[in-house]
């Protein structure tokens, strides 16, 4: 096998954990002696072995002595002690002779001095090994941990026309089955899923991960004036699913109704009435929240984007037209001209079974250049 080649297998390995290690990043490995893997492992959840260790253990659990392998890895060996001791210790320990390496570490923690204490050690590191797919793989690790802000995702669907919902406000179903799949792995891989209001009042959700074996987000909802209603969807399985109600309202009576339903209430500083997105995320960030899925509606998505909180967008178009004047997916008052407009970049087509994912970043967010 060809170093990208055995790189990938670690990559494989590491999208296993999806959803399971916030906040800490997805990491795979592969340990290899004489051209042959002998041992793999991944970082299966927050809190448990790191990726190298578990390979390790796998060599152990099969007599296999490691003493010489080449260790292939996706994002720099740990060096320092946290839920588990440092991976570079166990590195040194099993005597591997060279280490191949995806992504660098931008944890201060970390950041070089992994491989500095390896090749200290006499072992031979070479960095750089399928960067691009590596730090794709860890981008919401890599902004949380520069930034202390979660990675927001702004996730819409919209026909080819640009519409998110007829002019009768019918919006079920825009894009098909397999595209709809897809964003419950989106669901899956972000800590949080948020809206607004509107969109509860419009649609009553539940925002639950629907896949096999999945996990839950984080539910929020941004509601300014606690107009959320008891009865609907998300409120009634708060004690199930974690859900927290962002709001500027004063109302504790109104408050305490949430809490006693099992939400947690969050009372931000008013941006013109409304909740501030940029505090909230503050907040949610210290609490080591490092993702967040926005699902919300147009007027949402255009605060999202004005607050600067947005990462990443996601538009699934489908191939179809419903014309008249249904919404687009961002409203609000919009740009002055052209010049001021949001600037997306390093942008990806996917076809989802006839529907098409435009995948974008965006370029005047925090941390993003």
């Amino acid at each position: 096998m060809t170093h990208e080649e055995t790189m990938h297998e670690a990559l494989r390995l590491a999208r296993k954990g999806t959803g399971f290690t916030s906040p800490n990043p997805l990491v795979g490995a592969v340990i290899v002696k004489k051209g042959e893997i002998i041992g793999s492992g991944y970082h299966k959840k927050y809190g448990d072995l790191h990726a190298e260790r578990n390979a390790f253990a796998d060599c152990e659990s099969r007599g296999i002595d490691c003493k010489g392998a080449d260790l292939y890895v996706t994002l720099e060996p740990c060096c320092h002690h946290g839920k588990q001791p440092p991976c570079t210790e166990a590195i040194i320990a099993n005597g591997i002779k060279r280490v191949f390496i995806g992504s660098s570490d931008p944890n201060p923690l970390v950041a070089g001095k992994g491989t500095q204490i390896l090749r200290n050690n006499g072992i031979e590191v070479t960095e750089g090994i399928l960067k691009d797919e590596c730090d794709a793989l860890n981008e919401i690790f890599f902004h949380y941990i520069t930034t202390g802000l979660p990675f927001v995702t702004m996730k819409y669907a919209m026909t080819i026309d640009g519409k998110i919902a007829c002019f009768t406000g019918e919006s079920k179903w825009i894009t098909g089955e397999a595209a709809r799949a897809r964003v419950m792995e989106e669901r899956l891989r972000h800590s949080a899923i948020m809206v607004g209001v509107g969109t509860v009042l419009t649609d009553d959700p539940l925002l639950t991960c629907r896949l096999e074996n999945g996990r839950d987000p984080i539910r929020i909802i941004c509601d300014s004036s606690l107009r959320t209603p008891l009865d609907c969807n998300i409120v009634k399985t708060a004690r199930d699913v974690p859900t927290i109600i962002a709001t500027v309202s004063e109302n504790r009576e109104a408050a305490m109704r949430f809490e006693e339903a099992g939400c947690r209430v969050i009372r931000t500083s008013s941006d013109n009435g409304k909740v501030d997105l940029a505090e909230l995320m503050k907040l949610l960030g210290s609490e080591r929240l490092d993702s967040i899925l926005l699902e919300g509606g147009s007027e949402i998505n255009w605060s999202a984007l004005k607050a600067g909180i947005v990462s990443k967008v996601q538009a699934y178009i489908a191939p179809k037209i419903f014309g008249g004047s249904g919404k687009s997916p961002v409203a609000g008052l919009g740009v002055h001209t052209p010049a001021e407009a949001f600037m997306l970049g390093d942008s990806r087509i996917i076809n989802i079974d006839g529907d098409f994912l435009i995948e974008s970043r965006v370029k005047n967010v925090h941390g993003n250049n």
